[in-house]
């Protein structure tokens, strides 16, 4: 009886109802669309750590032993390449993932993307490295689709398997000896998982606000029909069925409609470079059941959000239908937003990242809280101060309906408090490249003049001009100043084996990977701010729009009393801009202390 009902009133709502139905399903289709993407996110940094554990052996028994595996870097053009070696140890010795067995010694396999880069370069700066290989890799063993990746296969005692990485510790990691490769999570995948963690924060509450807000948007229509409905004998819960039912149908739509946009969306997606390059498209799409749960709760929150609406019609339909004012906010609600920023430094220093998320959630939360107070108390300022009549009609509305108004400028102001979080980060920039390149190698104690000798040699054999100098516990090869990066690419090939399990980099080679992580901290601030900039956008379009037509009928009547049309759309941009313009600041200037606690200590730590 109710569900028919519900969907006679749906379809019976005629133009204006029907806008107002089509408005809810975009506002939900945008904001379960963006959901996914930011859900999405973690997962696909969670499938790419679990590709690349193999790399991050795990330490075993002498007598467990199967293997032994060592993961070095190698470079080329500024592009990092993983060279894993690999020396059995067993006949048992497992196949590394991407491969159908376990590389012979000599034997040397590469990524796709490597194969194709030894073809094009010529052999002397990169091919004489990895000659002759046996194989290309799958994709399970690659971190993403153009990852740069060899597998080198040893005997045992061979000086790769036996030689300590010593002090270079951003170019590999000494040998272990493995029972498995099922390897673990590496220090770098935790990292970009916990900053994903914290981004999808930033993105995921503005759309459970925006997602929220979606379900009262054209309440005043709901209400004034729902309220008629009481008056003529429908029980609290027959009204409240039939609003949970309404705004359910209307927002499963939307899910459904939403999910179909993101897939639709998804190859644009996936070419976002991160960690080093874009993405498989399944690991950005997710899992079923992760997708059946968003099918499932987006609807449910619209429904939630539905009924908690509906306390003045359930308790006093009357007053609803005599258009009453409803009571005014509260300054309890500033109270809790206060609390909670006075905890902020409390809780998010020196703990868990999963815990800073937490307290970006609630200071996300508590500003939609305080917002409606805010924005009445900028009406009353408004109104007070108003010396034409679209400004005080402005003031007026922002009083009578706070929370309307804050749902319309809800999406700036959370943009604002996320731009004044990144906004104040400014990592510092790494020092630029020494004139003339040089490329530097650790050696063992005591043998940096016969190192010093043999990198001589194998620079004048291959028609390199360098100047070669023992330093320390080091050798430098500085190259002529004129040198180009074919020459240094050049020079790295003929002094790849100068001294075993050690690679001769650059120190644009050692800050490689700080300074990629830079570029992916910059790539998710220009991608989290997007998305709540299209929160933002969406949010005051369609709560704008509905804004009108729940107040039809008092323009209608201003109108008829004899108000100009163009007093009336000054007091609508009004009533939109000056919250607007006092929130979204508001918001950015919030974010400062919030920032200061998360980053109090810098020190990187495992969680």
């Amino acid at each position: 009886m109710n569900l028919d009902l519900t969907w006679r009133l749906l379809k019976g709502g005629g133009r204006k109802g029907l806008l107002g139905t089509w408005l809810t399903l975009g506002a939900v289709a945008v904001s379960t669309a963006l959901l996914l993407f930011a859900i999405g996110a973690n997962f696909a940094f969670q499938a790419r750590s679990d590709r690349g554990a193999w790399r991050a052996p795990v330490p075993a028994g002498q007598s467990e032993a199967v293997a032994v595996e060592a993961t070095r870097y190698d470079f080329v053009r500024d592009q990092a390449i993983t060279v894993v070696h690999l020396a059995a140890l067993k006949p048992s010795a497992p196949a590394p993932p991407g491969m159908d067995r376990f590389p012979k010694p000599g034997e040397v396999w590469l990524s796709p993307a490597l194969a194709d880069l030894v073809k094009e370069l010529p052999a002397d700066e990169l091919a004489a490295r990895y000659p002759k290989p046996a194989g290309l890799l799958g994709d399970d063993a690659l971190v993403y689709p153009s990852e740069l990746v060899a597998v080198v296969g040893h005997e045992p005692d061979a000086p790769a398997m036996t030689t300590g990485a010593g002090e270079d510790r951003v170019v590999g990691a000494s040998p272990v000896k493995v029972a498995d490769l099922t390897g673990r999570e590496s220090d770098e995948a935790e990292a970009y998982r916990a900053l994903t963690l914290i981004a999808s924060v930033l993105m995921v509450v503005p759309l459970l606000v925006f997602g929220g807000a979606a379900a009262r948007l054209t309440v005043a229509r709901r209400d004034q029909r729902l309220a008629a409905l009481r008056l003529i004998g429908a029980t609290p819960g027959q009204v409240v069925g039939m609003t949970v039912a309404e705004a359910v149908i209307v927002a499963f739509a939307g899910t459904l409609a939403g999910t179909a946009l993101y897939a639709l969306a998804l190859p644009l997606v996936s070419r976002i470079e991160i960690q080093g390059g874009a993405w498989y498209l399944a690991d950005l799409w997710p899992s079923p059941l992760v997708l059946a749960g968003v099918l499932a709760a987006v609807p449910l929150l619209v429904g939630l959000s539905a009924v908690v609406g509906l306390r003045r019609v359930v308790v006093s339909p009357l007053g609803v239908a005599k258009r009453e004012t409803p009571p005014g906010m509260r300054f309890v609600r500033v109270l809790v937003l206060l609390a909670v920023l006075a905890a902020v430094p409390v809780l998010s220093r020196n703990v868990a990242v999963g815990v800073i998320a937490v307290v970006l959630g609630l200071a996300f939360l508590c500003i939609n809280l305080v917002g409606p107070w805010v924005v009445a108390l900028i009406g009353k300022i408004t109104a007070s101060q108003a010396r034409r009549p679209a400004r005080l009609l402005a003031g007026r509305r922002l009083v009578d309906d706070p929370r309307s108004a804050w749902r319309t400028v809800s999406g700036v102001a959370m943009t604002g408090f996320i731009a004044g979080f990144l906004g104040l980060l400014s990592p510092g920039a790494f020092d630029g490249d020494p004139t003339p390149p040089q490329l530097r190698v650790t050696v063992p104690a005591g043998q940096a003049d016969a190192v010093a000798g043999r990198a001589r040699e194998l620079a004048e054999s291959a028609g390199i001009t360098a100047t070669v100098k023992p330093d320390k516990r080091r050798v430098v090869i500085a190259l002529g100043s004129s040198a180009t990066a074919q020459d240094l690419d050049r020079a790295r090939t003929a002094l790849a084996g100068l001294v075993p399990g050690r690679t001769p980099t650059t120190e644009a080679d050692d800050q490689a990977f700080g300074r990629r992580l830079l570029a992916d901290v910059g790539v998710g601030t220009v991608v989290v701010l997007s998305v709540s900039f299209l929160v933002a956008i969406a949010s005051s379009g369609i709560t704008a729009a509905s804004s009108v037509l729940d107040r039809r009928q008092t323009y209608g009547l201003l109108r008829l009393a004899g108000t100009p049309l163009e007093v009336l759309d000054r007091a609508r941009r009004a009533e939109t801009l000056i919250p607007l313009t006092v929130m979204g600041g508001g918001a950015g200037a919030l974010s400062r202390p919030l920032l200061r606690a998360v980053t109090a200590d810098p020190a990187p730590r495992p969680d």
